[in-house]
């Protein structure tokens, strides 16, 4: 058996380009040197491959030992390769197009445990109070010790109805907390937009994905056609990323030229630069990019790109870090590799990896509690005081004036962004005036 399988590596050793080549996207060729196969290594390989078949205390079939030497080799690489089988490669697919089974929480892998990069909006796992941050140490009473991120992913997943506990380690928590959770369809829709007061648009993507861009743009323009908008509010928080293309949408609406992203890798062709063209949504407007330590990826390659071209101020606290692109290669089987190939940049040459964005204004999240004013007399409250004649009566006045919404009133980050666009609006429709 021995000889037999090291044959057969030294077999794969030979056909591995050719078989690359067959099923990986043109994007992934590469110019690099092809190193000859280790022949003592796949001695080795082979060796440990037999006395584990032979010796272990349970028999496990050949398929299954050959896919756990895959995971563990994609697994040893970084937190984001990984072997897809069949489901899981399924289940990414339908992820990039808005809708699949589970609890709706973007996770990575940290010290060995499970990190959760974002809850997605209104999913079981955001009702139940999962943070950015937290650490699942248990899924169903089982440690997720030494588990994959498409191992934890296929745990969480399940059939709408179904419930899981988790226990989860969160800073400044002494003790692990508790949480069942139950499945669902999660739906996520990518954008949600919001009319605040003083004309103040607020839109929230809450995942890109490949219709990202084209929904950004259409509740832009509605606001425009109906002439409401003089400013606006991007909420990238908690937004754990997505597909590449939709970031490059987004930036690309709000500006007019210049390089919005590039990515450096191995492969010749990883090597990529995506550039703003000139047709524009949302041309000068006045605009915030709201951002938090559950801003990854995608999103921090907006929030780059606007920093950059100083389109945009960015408020909130430091992003995630995400700045490495993952390839999805099909193999034979429905099978795939997901593996990191390169990684991103911002305009200016700033690697995203394990740095993030640092916000141009630090805000941290907080409530919003306005203190209670003292009534104090004013002229309006004299007795036969003049009126102003620009004024109706005073039911209409107080009638007409802004309210903030439900989300300024909770929103602290929020909340600061609506008053600096309103303060540069008021200056903005000033100089207009002037000129």
């Amino acid at each position: 058996m021995l000889r037999t399988l090291v044959t057969l590596a030294l077999s794969l050793g030979l056909v591995i380009p050719a078989y690359a080549d067959h099923h990986q996207p043109a994007a992934a060729e590469t110019d690099v040197e092809p190193r000859p196969m280790p022949i003592e290594e796949l001695r080795n390989f082979a060796e440990v491959f037999e006395r584990i078949r032979s010796a272990y205390v349970e028999e496990i079939d050949d398929e299954t030992l050959f896919s756990y030497a895959i995971q563990g080799m994609l697994r040893s690489l970084d937190p984001h390769s990984t072997y897809l089988q069949p489901d899981a490669f399924s289940d990414l697919q339908e992820h990039t197009t808005g809708e699949f089974g589970g609890l709706g929480i973007e996770i990575s892998q940290q010290d060995g445990l499970i990190l959760v990069v974002s809850p997605i909006d209104d999913t079981p796992a955001e009702r139940a109070g999962i943070l950015p941050g937290d650490l699942i140490v248990t899924l169903d009473g089982k440690s997720v010790m030494g588990m994959s991120v498409s191992e934890a992913v296929e745990t969480m997943r399940g059939t709408p109805g179904s419930t899981i506990q988790l226990e989860v380690r969160r800073q400044d928590e002494s003790e692990l907390l508790d949480f069942e959770l139950e499945r669902a369809v999660i739906k996520v829709a990518s954008v949600r937009g919001d009319m605040l007061s003083n004309g103040i648009g607020y839109l929230r993507i809450t995942q890109f994905q490949s219709h990202t861009g084209e929904e950004l743009v259409k509740k832009i323009k509605k606001w425009q056609d109906q002439d409401e908008l003089n400013g606006l509010v991007l909420d990238l928080r908690n937004n754990p990323g997505g597909v590449l293309g939709a970031a490059v949408d987004v930036s690309n609406a709000f500006l007019e030229e210049g390089l919005i992203v590039y990515t450096e890798g191995r492969a010749t062709d990883s090597e990529l630069r995506y550039h703003a063209t000139p047709e524009t949504s949302g041309g000068d407007l006045p605009m915030v990019v709201l951002i938090n330590g559950g801003s990854a990826s995608a999103s921090e390659i907006v929030a780059g790109a606007l920093q950059d071209h100083h389109r945009a101020i960015i408020l909130g606290t430091r992003s995630f870090g995400k700045g490495s692109v993952q390839s999805v290669l099909p193999l034979a089987n429905n099978k795939a590799v997901k593996l990191t190939t390169a990684r991103y940049f911002t305009p200016k040459g700033r690697s995203i990896q394990a740095q993030g964005i640092e916000p141009d204004i630090v805000v941290a999240q907080s409530d919003v509690t306005p203190r209670k004013s003292v009534r104090r007399l004013k002229e309006a409250d004299l007795q036969g005081h003049l009126s102003n004649p620009e004024d109706g009566d005073e039911e209409n006045a107080k009638s007409n004036r802004p309210t903030p919404g439900e989300l300024l009133t909770r929103d602290f980050q929020l909340y600061e962004a609506h008053t600096l666009l309103r303060g540069m609006t008021i200056v903005r429709a000033g100089k207009t005036q002037e000129g």
